[in-house]
């Protein structure tokens, strides 16, 4: 079992929603699509031929984030990365992929 962790605006969390459905991640027993979200700060600074999806290149950005968080069987782990990156909006998304003993 793994935790994916992936952080996006807000306006996002119904596209990262139906992408992990579709692709069965979080899930637990009769429940699918299970994960859990909370606010976090996000901060970057956009270098020259960046496309930021926030933010301006040479500049710092601190915006409000959701952190994402889902648990993937160890058999649907790259189906769920290639899901999240498909419906991520921005041009670098972090997700963080973590090993569950």
């Amino acid at each position: 079992m793994h935790k994916i962790e992936t952080f996006i605006p807000k306006d996002s969390l119904q596209d990262i929603r139906y992408a992990l459905l579709k692709v069965d991640a979080g899930h637990i027993g009769n429940y699918r699509g299970c994960l859990s979200y909370f606010p976090v700060t996000g901060v970057w600074y956009s270098d020259e031929g960046a496309n930021p999806t926030i933010g301006q290149q040479g500049k710092w950005s601190e915006e409000p984030e959701l952190k994402v968080e889902v648990n993937v069987d160890d058999s649907n782990v790259d189906r769920t990365l290639e899901a999240i990156r498909e419906a991520h909006p921005y041009e670098e998304p972090v997700i963080n992929v973590l090993k569950l003993y």
